[in-house]
């Protein structure tokens, strides 16, 4: 049995389905749905995962809009394209690419997205739903990581989940979507105590801290399930936080890196682009 949670074929087979449904609903409404991604500045990185979506919103027929914008604009004229893209009908979702420059006010700036265009679901509506277990739009990277434990029917109900990494993009929304699950969540973080004693007591450790390699066989216990979302540039190169060839023997499943939750990511983008063009057009 292999102990790969190999996201890149789940993300393929959503993306097919997605170009299903998205035929169907063109041809109900006859109207494309449509993205548009705001990029500002020149951040290589930021420009890689742009194109990534692009490419991935081609290949199910959802219209994508890169706006590129300089890395000098003022706070005042970010906000005016916000307000343009929610007035405009025929936009259904909205990604402002983080990081951005830091002259400019990301948490502020986020909000003013409308919140049924918000696809990476940071919004401070989207934010409050998802904790009192409302129909919400989720950020993507943790519903990728649910939907791969779905796929492989991973047992979550009463298992112990430790997340380690405490953000409002993995962290935090990762913990409620496993609480709503019935698992028992516990988050470390920078300042907690003997965190590689607690994370060996993982049923499922999720690694979402951006420290390569950190996640050893000192880390994981005997047959627990390893997700690996951190993503570190080291001279050119990329790591995860998890070290794949250290901790591959103790494991039941495991994400690899790449192909897990990076294409799940992204998958997840288009179910929520999808699903905001529903509940606007219909």
């Amino acid at each position: 049995m292999s102990k790969l949670l190999d996201g890149s074929a789940l993300a393929k087979k959503i993306r097919s389905n997605l170009k299903l449904q998205t035929e169907e609903y063109i041809e109900k409404y006859n109207i494309v749905p449509h993205l548009a991604v705001i990029l500002v500045g020149a951040d290589p990185a930021s420009e890689t995962y742009v194109r990534f979506k692009e490419k991935a919103c081609n290949q199910v027929g959802i219209k994508s809009t890169i706006i590129n914008l300089p890395e000098t604009i003022l706070e005042e004229d970010l906000i005016k394209e916000i307000h343009k893209l929610n007035n405009d009908d025929l936009v259904h979702g909205i990604l402002l690419q983080l990081p951005i420059p830091k002259h400019l006010d990301s948490e502020k700036i986020i909000n003013l997205i409308n919140p049924k265009k918000d696809v990476d679901g940071f919004a401070n509506e989207n934010v409050a739903k998802l904790s009192k277990n409302q129909d919400a739009l989720v950020p993507c990277t943790p519903l990728g990581i649910i939907r791969l434990l779905e796929e492989y029917e991973i047992k979550v109900q009463g298992e112990h989940c430790v997340i380690l990494g405490r953000s409002q993009i993995v962290g935090k929304p990762m913990a409620q979507l496993m609480l709503q699950k019935n698992s028992t969540v516990t988050i470390c973080h920078s300042k907690t105590k003997n965190l590689k004693e607690i994370a060996k007591q993982a049923d499922i450790l999720i690694a979402a801290i951006g420290n390569a390699h950190m996640v050893d066989d000192t880390y994981v216990k005997e047959g627990a399930v390893v997700i690996d979302v951190g993503v570190s540039r080291i001279d050119g190169k990329i790591y995860g936080d998890v070290d794949f060839d250290k901790v591959i023997d103790k494991v039941s499943y495991i994400t690899p890196m790449p192909g897990g939750t990076g294409p799940m990511t992204i998958a997840c983008l288009l179910e929520n682009t999808l699903k905001c063009y529903i509940n606007l057009v219909k």
